[in-house]
C-alpha cells in the first residue's frame, strides 16, 4: 500500500459536494490540498472547516475551470507552497436539463465549457508538475458518461466527452509514471444543480464514499491503474 501522508492535492469545486467529500478524506490521510471554488468566500469557509479537522494542509481558491489562466495560477501557488503538485482531482461541474427544444444556447455552452472544457484546461496547467512527480490525475465523470437518457443533451454531452478525453490522456500520460482514472458515479448526495441534501438522499452515494475511492486509488500499488471506474447506489428505490 503507498504512503500518502505529505503528498499535495488540487480539488476543484471542493468547496462542497463532492469535492469537499474528496478534501475532507484526504486530510483525514494527512494529505496537503488545495480546493477552488467559483467563490472565494465558499472556498474560505470550506478550509476552515477542513484545517479544523486536522492532518493536512488547506489553501483555498477562487479559480474558475473555464480559465486556463486562474488554473495555472492555482498550480504555481501549490508549487510556491509546497514544492510539489502529487494529485489532481478535477471535479468541478454543473447540469442542466431539459429537452433539445427547451435547452438555451447559454446552457448548453456552460455545460461543456465547465463539464468538458474546464478539465481540460484543469488537466492542461498540470502536466508538467504531475510529470515531476509521476502524480495523479482523477476525472470525476458520471454515469451519464455511457447512459443517455431523455432531457441529457448538454449533460450527456459533456460526460461522453469528458469519459473519451479522460481515457485518451491516460494513454498520452502513463508514458511519464502520470495515472490517471476518472471516476463515474450514479445518483450522489449533493449540491448539484440545487439539490439540498436531505434525509431522503440516505440510500444514495455519499461524497464521503467518494472521497475514500480516492483514498484507496492513491494507495494502490503503481504498477496498477484502475482507469474507468462506475459506482452505483447498492438499493436504489423501486420505481
Amino acid at each position: 500500500m503507498q504512503a500518502i501522508k505529505g503528498k499535495t492535492a488540487l480539488i476543484t469545486g471542493g468547496s462542497k459536494g463532492i469535492g469537499f467529500g474528496i478534501a475532507e478524506a484526504l486530510i483525514n490521510e494527512g494529505v496537503h490540498v488545495a480546493i477552488t471554488s467559483r467563490s472565494q468566500s465558499a472556498a474560505e469557509a470550506a478550509a476552515e472547516e477542513l484545517v479544523a479537522i486536522g492532518g493536512g494542509e488547506v489553501l483555498a481558491f477562487e479559480a474558475d475551470v473555464r480559465s486556463l489562466k486562474d488554473q495555472q495560477k492555482v498550480i504555481e501557488a501549490m508549487e510556491a507552497k509546497w514544492g510539489r503538485v502529487d494529485v489532481v482531482i478535477a471535479n468541478a461541474g454543473v447540469g442542466h436539463f431539459g429537452s433539445i427544444e427547451s435547452i438555451t444556447a447559454e446552457q448548453w455552452q456552460e455545460t461543456i465549457d465547465i463539464n468538458l472544457t474546464g478539465v481540460f484546461n484543469t488537466t492542461k496547467a498540470a502536466i508538467e508538475p504531475l510529470k515531476k512527480s509521476k502524480g495523479y490525475l482523477i476525472t470525476i465523470a458520471s454515469l451519464a458518461g455511457t447512459n443517455f437518457f431523455a432531457g441529457g443533451s448538454a449533460y450527456n454531452a459533456s460526460k461522453f466527452g469528458l469519459v473519451g478525453f479522460s481515457q485518451a490522456v491516460m494513454l498520452d500520460l502513463r508514458k511519464y509514471g502520470i495515472k490517471m482514472t476518472t471516476i463515474m458515479p450514479g445518483s450522489v448526495t449533493s449540491y448539484f444543480n440545487g439539490h439540498e441534501p436531505a434525509e431522503t438522499d440516505a440510500w444514495k452515494i455519499q461524497p464521503e464514499d467518494l472521497g475514500q475511492m480516492v483514498v484507496d486509488l492513491m494507495q494502490m500499488h503503481p504498477r496498477t491503474l484502475p482507469s474507468k471506474i462506475e459506482v452505483r447506489p447498492t438499493t436504489p428505490p423501486q420505481k
